[in-house]
C-alpha cells in the first residue's frame, strides 16, 4: 500500500460495496472520491443465516486487506440476486442463496453498526457500468449469464418503472412457439441466449458449454451452428427490445457469458446488422454501434453497490424491526 493512499485513508471514510453472487462475493472498498482502494472475492455461504455471515466476514477480510478499520466504513451497499425491496432492505425469492425472505439490510447493519442498502444485483451492475464508464444520459446493462436481465440507469440514477421491472428483458416472449421458459412462457429471450437454456439445449457436458457451443460450431457442428445462431440472435432481440422500448443511448453487455470476449460482441453486431439490412428504419438506429462489452473482471457489480450504499446518509443506521 502506499503512502499516499494511507494518508487519503486517513482523511476520509470508507464505503463498502459488495456483489453476493451464488458461489463468491466480490468486494470493494471505495474513497468518497470514487477510487477503488481494496477489492477481493470470498465464498459465498447457502442459506439465510451463512448469507449474513458471508457478508459480514466479507467486510472484516476487505478491512483487513485495505488497512482500515470497521469503524472507517461509513456505508455499506449490497448488491444481490432475488426480488429486494430498496427501501426496506428485504430480499425475496434468491433461490441460488437459498434464501425466501430475508431482512438483510436491518441484520447487517445491526451487525456492523453502520448503515446498510440492499439493491438486485443486476441493477446495481447497471450503475457501476455507468459510472465506470463515465456515461452520461442513458444506458443499459444487459446481463448475459445463466439467465438474462437487464438493468437501466438515467442520468446516474437507477430507473425502475413502476413496479420495478423496468428493463428486465429477459422474459419477453420473442418466439410463442419457442423452447419452453422456467417462467412458464414460451420462446423468452432468455431460452435464446441464457447460459442455462443453452447448456440444456446442447446436452452434453463441460465446464463451459457455451464455449463448447461455439468452438464446436466453428467446427462444423450443425446443432451447435444453430445454438451459436440462438445466441447471437438473443442478444440482439434483447440489445433491440432496450433500445426500443427505453431509447437508452449505450448498451453494456456484461454476465459470465461476456468471458467469450470478442466472439460474442463480433457476432451479436453481426445480427444486429443482418437483421436490420431489410429495415431503413432499424438502420437508422445503429444498433450495431450502440453496445460494448464490459470487460472481463470488471468490478462493475461491487462498484455499482458501493454507490448505493452510499446513498445512505451518513449518520443513519439502518434498523428494521
Amino acid at each position: 500500500m502506499t503512502d499516499a493512499i494511507v494518508a487519503d485513508r486517513a482523511g476520509r471514510q470508507i464505503r463498502v460495496g459488495l456483489d453476493v453472487g451464488g458461489t463468491k462475493i466480490d468486494a470493494v472498498a471505495v474513497s468518497r472520491s470514487g477510487d477503488i482502494l481494496a477489492r477481493l472475492r470470498r465464498p459465498t455461504g447457502w442459506g439465510e443465516d451463512a448469507v449474513i455471515v458471508s457478508i459480514l466476514d466479507a467486510v472484516d477480510a476487505l478491512s483487513a486487506e485495505g488497512g482500515f478499520d470497521r469503524s472507517d466504513v461509513e456505508s455499506v451497499g449490497v448488491g444481490i440476486p432475488g426480488l429486494v425491496d430498496a427501501d426496506s432492505g428485504r430480499v425475496l425469492h434468491a433461490v441460488n442463496l437459498g434464501v425466501e425472505s430475508l431482512d438483510l439490510a436491518g441484520l447487517v447493519g445491526r451487525r456492523l453498526d453502520t448503515p446498510v442498502r440492499v439493491e438486485n444485483d443486476v441493477k446495481a451492475a447497471a450503475l457501476g457500468a455507468a459510472m465506470l464508464r463515465g456515461i452520461d444520459g442513458s444506458m443499459a446493462y444487459l446481463n448475459l449469464g445463466t439467465g438474462v436481465a437487464a438493468g437501466i440507469v438515467v442520468d446516474g440514477t437507477i430507473w425502475r418503472g413502476s413496479r420495478g421491472t423496468a428493463g428486465e428483458v429477459g422474459h419477453l416472449s420473442v418466439d410463442p412457439n419457442g423452447r419452453l421458459c422456467g417462467c412458464g412462457q414460451r420462446g423468452c429471450i432468455e431460452t435464446f441466449c441464457g447460459g442455462g437454456a443453452l447448456a440444456k439445449a446442447w446436452g452434453r457436458p463441460g465446464a463451459l458449454p457455451v464455449r463448447d457451443i461455439l468452438d464446436a460450431a466453428d467446427a462444423g457442428d450443425e446443432r451447435a451452428g444453430e445454438l451459436r445462431s440462438d445466441l447471437f440472435h438473443g442478444a440482439a432481440a434483447a440489445v433491440r427490445a432496450l433500445v426500443l422500448s427505453a431509447d437508452v443511448e449505450r448498451v453494456i453487455i456484461g454476465g459470465g457469458l461476456t468471458s467469450l470476449g470478442d466472439r460474442l460482441l463480433t457476432g451479436v453486431r453481426a445480427a444486429l446488422g443482418a437483421e436490420a439490412a431489410a429495415s431503413p428504419f432499424m438502420r437508422s438506429l445503429h444498433l450495431d454501434d450502440r453496445i460494448e462489452l464490459l470487460p472481463a473482471g470488471s468490478p462493475a457489480a461491487a462498484f455499482g453497490a458501493a454507490i448505493v450504499g452510499a446513498t445512505i446518509p451518513s449518520k443513519e443506521i439502518v434498523s428494521h424491526g
